[in-house]
């Protein structure tokens, strides 16, 4: 089997490396580019469509692969492939039209919201089994596992959207959350997770060789709404099984888009904005306020979505074993730095520190005591 993973690994790389020059010039050709404005950080029109090149190369890979090694797969399995292919498609195809004419808002979430219920009720694809802290697994029933997987599917897909801001950045973070998947797949013996992470993973790899500062192409909606589509069925079906606290590894995964989904939401919401608004209070904007390079804002990204990959790995090899006070101490750890990191960087707002500056008066406090002693 590794052989297997190691050549399709191989043959995403390859195709991404091959087709990703092709669709440059096919976004040329047919307008899907990006023109700089006030909120771009690029200053020349770039071409978009980058996503379909990285959607192209895991297909093509994926059915390579199934044509050497037929019948590898159970039917449920199969059920699950058959989702994933036709959800990513239509995904891949409302981010291609919206790189090229730039759908209304509202549009793409309705689309998106018919793929998530496509692939749930047309392909049976749902949150199964819950695992409450220090307690047993129990099934979910289905008017709770439905709208949650739904809204699951939909959260993640904006989620990785939301951070396509700089050169290699969505693309990087997406490939971190991804490989983080394959070796948590790999250490729980699933298969079907694991093959399809890695060959993401190639594909991804291949086209961050033109999309890192300074890029030649952006991935463009097709390619950040198919990455986040991906991210949310591959948790789905890797932890469906082991839905590990209430779904905190898959959350964990993705900590880095969906953390700064949730402060854009607080800070716009605390500013009297619509949530939907654009801003420059991005956690890459808010570095690059601080004096960051480009590149060196995109790395600092890439180690934290890293950090928040080494947390998930911990958190659901704690629960295999039923850990729960390493469960305990990874939200803890996860919160404080998200909290403090916020705070330092300006993601809520300038002035927003409250634990900042309750720590700097808790440490005056113990200055003053230990002053009078």
């Amino acid at each position: 089997m590794w052989m297997i993973y190691t050549i399709g690994f191989i043959v995403a790389l390859g195709l991404a490396l091959a087709l990703t020059p092709l669709v440059k010039k096919f976004a040329f050709k047919v307008g899907a580019v990006d023109v700089p404005n006030a909120r771009k950080v690029h200053t020349k029109i770039m071409p978009r469509l980058g996503g379909l090149g990285i959607y192209l190369s895991f297909i093509a890979a994926f059915l390579i692969i199934v044509w050497f090694v037929p019948d590898t797969f159970s039917v449920r399995e199969m059920n699950f492939i058959k989702a994933f292919l036709v959800g990513g498609t239509i995904t891949v195809l409302l981010g291609a039209l919206d790189d090229r004419f730039d759908l209304p808002a509202k549009l793409k979430f309705l689309v998106q919201i018919a793929t998530a219920c496509i692939v749930v009720f047309g392909f049976d694809v749902r949150l199964e089994f819950a695992n409450i802290p220090f307690h047993t697994y129990a099934s979910v029933e289905s008017w709770i596992a439905i709208p949650f997987t739904i809204l699951w599917i939909v959260g993640v897909t904006n989620a990785i959207n939301l951070i396509d801001g700089l050169d290699g950045l969505a693309a990087g973070v997406s490939g971190i959350a991804i490989a983080t998947i394959a070796v948590m797949a790999f250490i729980m013996g699933n298969v079907l997770v694991a093959l399809m992470s890695l060959l993401l993973l190639g594909s991804i790899l291949g086209f961050l060789h033109f999309n890192f500062h300074p890029a030649k192409i952006f991935m463009g909606d097709s390619g950040s709404l198919f990455l986040g589509f991906c991210l949310a069925l591959l948790s789905l079906l890797g932890f469906k099984q082991v839905a590990i606290v209430s779904f905190l590894t898959p959350i964990i995964l993705i900590g880095v888009p969906l953390s700064d989904t949730m402060f854009a939401i607080i800070r716009r919401w605390m500013q009297k904005k619509p949530i939907f608004s654009p801003d420059k209070g991005h956690l890459h904007h808010c570095l690059r306020e601080l004096g960051f390079s480009h590149r060196q804002t995109v790395l600092i990204i890439y180690g934290i979505a890293a950090f928040f990959g080494v947390l998930a790995v911990i958190q659901s090899s704690a629960a295999m074993y039923n850990a729960n006070w390493v469960t305990f101490v990874v939200i803890c750890v996860m919160v404080f730095f998200l909290q403090i990191g916020a705070e330092v960087i300006g993601l809520i707002g300038k002035t927003k520190r409250p634990l900042l500056n309750f720590l700097a008066r808790l440490r005056m406090k113990v200055g003053e005591e230990r002053g009078s002693k």
